[in-house]
């Protein structure tokens, strides 16, 4: 009798792109996180999975570009090939997709550098749904911020056409999985340069499966997202030095501290929707008369949410949406001391101690230095342990720097009780 030979993964990393919402510098894959090219963290991140056989790296398209990725990925030889990338991702991703053995490889990845933190259990995911039977997949996350529709006037400027129901919306990550044949048709067939491959297996008429993303499978595109970045691996490496060596999740015993990391965006109401319906700002636990607010299900309050996420993410127990999401009613429109309350409620009742939570909100209003100590003050009382709040803004850059909106980043120690 014949064994039939494993379906081998292959991933294909386009990565030939200059970013440009980075500023000046070095391709986007090739500028550095935690010390290390965006580009390594991607790879290694797919090879972690243990389920992906051959990495195609498509580089910047010249004698010194794909040199640079070659030295950069030294070491990974035996599992990675570096092939010249194209003038647009869609043909880095045909010339990647070219360079993978015709025998073999049944399930083939797209994965942008961009998403240098993925982690590994989302990627294996994604092969699993596959090797299921779907001809493409997408790990997806629900659109948590309101969306418009815009009108672009002649002169350039825009107004809100209407508000869109984002209860049907997804955002999109990847990486993106694929039955080879499938992509491969798909990019035969594409007559035009495409961004998003599934895009491409959708104009098949093929169907497209979804599975859960995650949040640190974010895109790095400005220079704030390589702050977040650093902020995750920051976490991560605490993280593994409170974990046995073991591949067991740390026992509850552990007298070492778990750290969290949380994040929470919220966008500012518009003046037409403050004139149907007042929106007054609430933040860090208190009142700001006279300042527009934000939205959200409940307040919106981007320091308490942050602070509950990076609790959640500390002791492993999910994360706002999860514990307080849009599917629970009596949350709607809570305060965030409340739901920060409930948080450490939850938190402790799940076995650990609080050691203390640090916020820092990115956004250029309110001024938070009048206010700190009494913001500090609330927050503490909710948390039942220190709550330190800080602020910055981003020199202009982002919606945070137009006045947009505001972001909040926390971090969160948690001891297993005694």
């Amino acid at each position: 009798m014949i064994e039939s030979t494993p379906a081998r993964t292959a991933a294909l990393v386009p990565a030939a792109g200059r970013g440009e919402r980075l500023g000046p510098g070095a391709p986007k894959a090739l500028r550095e996180i935690g010390g290390e090219p965006i580009l390594l963290h991607a790879v290694r991140g797919l090879l972690a999975s243990g389920r992906v056989d051959l990495v195609v790296v498509a580089a910047p398209p010249s004698d010194e570009g794909v040199a640079e990725v070659r030295r950069i990925l030294a070491g990974l030889e035996h599992s990675v090939i570096v092939v010249p990338g194209g003038a647009t991702r869609q043909q880095s991703v045909a010339l990647a997709l070219a360079a993978v053995p015709e025998q073999g490889y049944e399930v083939i990845l797209v994965h942008d550098a961009a998403r240098a933190l993925t982690p590994p259990a989302t990627i294996a995911a994604v092969i699993e749904a596959v090797l299921a039977g779907l001809p493409a997949v997408v790990p997806v996350l629900p659109v948590a911020d309101t969306i418009k529709s815009a009108v672009v006037a002649d002169d350039g400027s825009t107004s809100v056409d209407r508000t869109v129901d984002r209860s049907g919306l997804r955002a999109i990550q990847t990486p993106q999985g694929f039955r080879r044949e499938v992509l491969a048709r798909a990019h035969a067939a594409a007559g035009h340069d495409a961004t998003d491959d599934a895009g491409l297996v959708e104009s098949l008429g093929e169907s497209v499966g979804m599975i859960p993303g995650h949040v640190e499978a974010f895109k790095v595109t400005t220079p704030f997202d390589l702050v977040l970045a650093e902020a995750v691996l920051n976490s991560r490496a605490l993280t593994v030095l409170a974990r046995p060596a073991e591949s067991e999740p740390p026992p509850v015993t552990s007298p070492l501290p778990l750290v969290g990391i949380g994040v929470d965006v919220h966008a500012f109401a518009s003046e037409q929707e403050s004139e149907v319906e007042p929106h007054p700002l609430r933040l860090a636990g208190l009142d700001w008369p006279g300042q527009t607010g934000l939205l959200g299900h409940s307040d919106a309050d981007v320091v308490a949410h942050a602070a509950c996420n990076a609790l959640f993410s500390a002791a492993g127990l999910g994360d706002l949406g999860s514990n307080f999401g849009t599917d629970q009613p009596e949350w709607k429109g809570a305060a965030g001391t409340a739901l920060l309350a409930e948080s450490a409620r939850r938190v402790r009742e799940a076995g650990f101690a609080i050691g203390n939570v640090a916020v820092q909100l990115i956004g250029v209003r309110p001024k938070i230095g009048p206010r700190r100590a009494e913001a500090e003050a609330v927050l503490t009382e909710a948390v039942g342990a220190p709550v330190r709040l800080s602020a910055a803004t981003t020199d202009g850059l982002g919606f945070t720097g137009r006045g947009e909106g505001l972001t909040g980043i926390a971090t969160a120690v948690v001891f297993p009780a005694e």
